[in-house]
């Protein structure tokens, strides 16, 4: 599906020279309906494709899924409003596994979630504190502070979708012993973005993400930590600031936290101890 992007016309206007039309290029967003053996359990406003990873991301986050084996099989199938125009491609049915465990009762967002806010669907905040049974604290990993401060740099030249409509985000899972970048996704939503790569990364049986660091494009909210913390990843970085409960929850969980990664400078706002060259009183990594 060519959909990740569109194109509609704008008035560019240059102070001083006047205005023209011209087509520009969007990020698409559209709803994603997520069920669950037939049954509703979220709608999220994401750009479509890899639309089976972000399911499993998102269930995974969620509790339902323990790993790609609790999924016998994913269909896009149409959906209320459809006129009976065919499939639109918006509606993502997860079948479960006979052995995996059925959502508790009560466990579908009840509401929406938007590309901006991953726990607004929530009812509390006690009910997103998914406990992870992975021993993220205990992980060993260490990376050099110069590594975290060129993974925007590596991130930005892989977004084909950003440089056409400047208008998306994108989350990535890097290899600590080696730096590679190793899955990129893009979305308008930060937190589909982090669903579609810990879903790739679920899909292709390499969780628990021991050894690994998460860069996101943009700010750090408490969700995209405990999605991170689900899925065992150790060193969660981004671009711009993080929220209080996101540094909270990653000093409880032991996993370290970098925030404003812009050129050669970082904060670190949990678990220093991994990110050679955050020693104050140490040289720089």
């Amino acid at each position: 599906m060519g959909r990740i992007v569109t194109r509609r016309p704008v008035t560019r206007v240059v102070v001083g020279e006047g205005a023209r039309r011209r087509p520009d290029a969007l990020a698409v967003e559209e709803p994603l309906e997520i069920r669950v053996g037939g049954e509703a359990f979220a709608v999220t406003m994401r750009t479509p494709g890899h639309d089976v990873e972000l399911a499993t991301g998102f269930l995974l986050s969620e509790g339902i899924l323990r790993g790609a084996s609790d999924i016998a099989g994913a269909i896009h199938c149409g959906g209320p409003g459809t006129g009976g125009e065919g499939n639109t491609y918006n509606v993502l049915d997860i079948t479960l596994s006979p052995d995996a465990p059925r959502p508790p009762a009560g466990a579908a967002r009840r509401t929406y979630t938007t590309s901006s806010c991953g726990v607004c669907g929530t009812a509390s905040i006690d009910a997103v504190r998914t406990a992870s049974p992975l021993d993220v604290a205990g992980d060993p990993s260490r990376v050099q502070a110069a590594a975290i401060a060129a993974m925007p740099r590596t991130i930005r030249a892989a977004q084909a979708a950003f440089d056409k409509t400047g208008g998306i985000h994108a989350a990535a899972l890097f290899d600590v012993a080696t730096g590679d970048m190793i899955a990129l996704r893009e979305d308008v939503g930060r937190h589909n973005a982090v669903d579609k790569v810990l879903g790739w990364a679920a899909i292709n049986g390499r969780l628990p993400l021991g050894g690994h660091a998460l860069m996101v494009s943009g700010r750090v909210a408490f969700e995209i930590v405990q999605k991170a913390f689900v899925a065992g990843v150790p060193i969660v970085a981004a671009v711009s600031a993080p929220t209080s409960l996101a540094v909270e929850l990653a000093a409880e969980a032991g996993m370290t936290l970098v925030g404003f990664v812009r050129g050669d400078t970082m904060n670190v706002y949990a678990r220093a101890d991994r990110v050679i060259g955050a020693d104050p009183g140490g040289p720089s990594g």
